[in-house]
């Protein structure tokens, strides 16, 4: 797992060695003041070298200028380093979301999925710059003060390293637990911003059931729990701050008492205890550095293999190496023995023995009951799942053998939940067409009864259609669905359950747009209301699976089985 994370610092070698060269720069040069120090009152200052002390004095100065450049290196580049880092995995990680199958988002929650795209990325950021820097910063500045400080006076060296450790251990402790503590406060923000959120968005359920008080009470849960995590996170960072900042004045104490009794014993020089305390304030940063490294470190490397499982999932559908592009010229379609179950502990069966034939260029319909099969054979077609077993395919050609790219430019859907994107009118519809002209943006809206509507819009095209369409009502929806069809021009139309949840009229423009959509084309339609299909060319009754019954309207019902019950019932 380190290996592969490491991996990535191989896109931006330079950068990486430029923050760690300005970072260890950084940490040998903090090194020198105190020994320079220590010379001037040791040596020079005895001695009576005021020039040799003024020009040491401007080298700590010039110490200090070239760490200043060093800092604004390694704080600037080095979370450059990190953001590049970030947004190389982000893209590689949305590229490979974009490969999967339907099967994995039907599995997957889309709050997990945009918390690996965000929250786990910024994790593994904060870990590619920040990491690597202070474990060098931490070592490097430790291991050269405490050898200096050996080197001066190893008794009192050994005084002052006593509570080293134990700062260590103490803060890595508590600084888990003030995490641990993060998180869970997290967690109940998230209860509480869910309770209110249910609450505000059923607002009308909540005041018809006069529910005000169930409401109030389970947002009062929720409310206490954050209060209890915040008091406990707060506690816990008073346990923690107080506990460091005791040891660190015990540090200090530590390393003055030992100089004093060393100086009382002759052991050690005045200025000894000046340089010690010099190197005690350069290596104290160093051990903070090492306490968040453990904790970060940790979170950081949950967070990569969070994403590496993500991209360790393959597509169950992908192109066979030489597919070939379909090439669609009458659109007759087949479903010769196939069978489909959904990836579930069930693994009922969808899907049994389907055969089915349509012929290019006719208006299909596939009616029966909630369940029965008829969403999941056109999702079958369009390859979003990969059948059991079977074949599939498109004037001949196996769909298996065509790409997914081909397969997809050549079938338009038309859905029951249409989706738009928070843009305007012409950004959604330009996923028809990318390079569709106003002129013929405008002749879609047209066709699809939309046009005087649009054009009464003051933004006219630009128009915000807001968050997933909220804007526009339902009818509108579909026909702004259907124009962008009329853009795309397909060679087949999927009409699934479009117009079931419309009212009459929305229903008639729809069903006018689609006809005339519909005209030249094979197209497949999945209805609710039996009355909107009586004039397709052929009728297939989907029960369990299996086509059942096939015809016209006129001869389903002569022969008074399936279409002639559903029909009686939902005509």
């Amino acid at each position: 797992m380190l290996r592969r994370f490491c991996s990535y610092y191989k896109y931006y070698k330079g950068l990486f060695a430029l923050d760690m060269t300005a970072a260890l720069i950084s940490s040998l040069l903090s090194l020198l003041s105190p020994a320079i120090v220590r010379y001037i009152l040791s040596t020079a200052l005895p001695a009576g070298l005021f020039i040799e002390i003024i020009w040491l004095l401007i080298g700590i100065i010039v110490i200090y200028l070239i760490q200043a450049g060093a800092t604004f290196i390694r704080i600037k580049w080095g979370h450059y380093l990190g953001v590049w880092m970030e947004n190389r995995m982000r893209l590689e990680l949305f590229q490979h979301l974009q490969s999967l199958s339907f099967s994995y988002f039907d599995k997957t929650k889309t709050g997990t999925i945009m918390s690996r795209i965000t929250n786990d990325l910024f994790n593994i950021a904060e870990v590619a710059h920040h990491c690597p820097e202070d474990f060098l910063i931490s070592i490097a500045t430790i291991v050269g003060a405490y050898s200096f400080m050996f080197a001066f006076s190893w008794p009192l060296a050994l005084v002052s390293v006593i509570p080293l450790p134990i700062m260590l251990v103490y803060g890595i402790i508590f600084n888990h637990r003030l995490k641990e503590r993060n998180r869970a406060i997290r967690r109940t923000i998230a209860e509480v911003n869910v309770a209110a959120e249910n609450s505000i968005q059923g607002i009308r359920e909540v005041k018809s059931y006069s529910k005000e008080k169930l409401q109030e009470s389970k947002f009062d849960e929720s409310n206490v729990r954050l209060k209890t995590s915040r008091e406990k996170m707060y506690q816990t960072m008073a346990q923690y701050q107080t506990g460091i900042s005791f040891m660190r004045d015990f540090y200090y104490f530590m390393t003055i008492a030992g100089g004093i009794i060393l100086i009382a014993l002759g052991k050690v020089a005045v200025y000894d205890l000046v340089t010690f305390l010099l190197y005690v304030s350069v290596v104290l940063p160093p051990i903070d550095r090492l306490i968040n490294f453990t904790e970060q470190f940790t979170q950081g490397m949950a967070s990569f293999e969070r994403f590496t499982e993500v991209l360790d999932i393959k597509p169950q559908i992908e192109d066979k190496p030489d597919a070939v592009p379909l090439k669609v010229s009458k659109g007759e379609i087949d479903f010769s023995h196939v069978n489909f179950s959904y990836e579930t502990e069930e693994k009922s069966i969808i899907i049994d023995d389907l055969n089915l034939h349509i012929p290019g260029g006719v208006k299909a319909a596939l009616v029966g009951e909630s369940g029965a099969g008829k969403s999941t054979i056109v999702s079958l077609l369009g390859r979003f799942y990969e059948r059991g077993s079977g074949r599939i395919s498109i004037d001949g050609m196996d769909v298996d053998d065509v790409t997914q790219k081909s397969l997809h430019d050549a079938i338009g859907f038309v859905q029951q939940n249409v989706f738009l994107f928070d843009a305007s009118i012409r950004e959604n519809l330009r996923y028809g067409k990318a390079d569709a002209t106003d002129e013929e943006m405008w002749e879609a809206l047209r066709n699809a009864n939309l046009y005087s509507f649009v054009s009464s819009l003051p933004d006219g095209l630009d128009t915000e259609v807001g968050e997933r369409g909220t804007r526009l009502s339902g009818g509108q929806k579909q026909r702004l669905s259907i124009a962008r069809i009329f853009l795309k021009n397909p060679k087949i139309l999927v009409f699934d359950e479009a117009t079931s949840s419309l009212d009459t009229e929305s229903e008639k423009l729809i069903q006018d747009a689609f006809d005339r959509l519909a005209e030249g084309r094979t197209s497949i339609v999945i209805a609710h209301r039996l009355s909107t299909i009586k004039d397709s060319d052929i009728i297939f009754v989907i029960d369990k699976g299996q086509v059942k019954e096939s015809g016209s309207h006129e001869e389903l019902l002569e022969e008074k089985g399936i279409y002639y019950r559903l029909y009686s019932l939902k005509g």
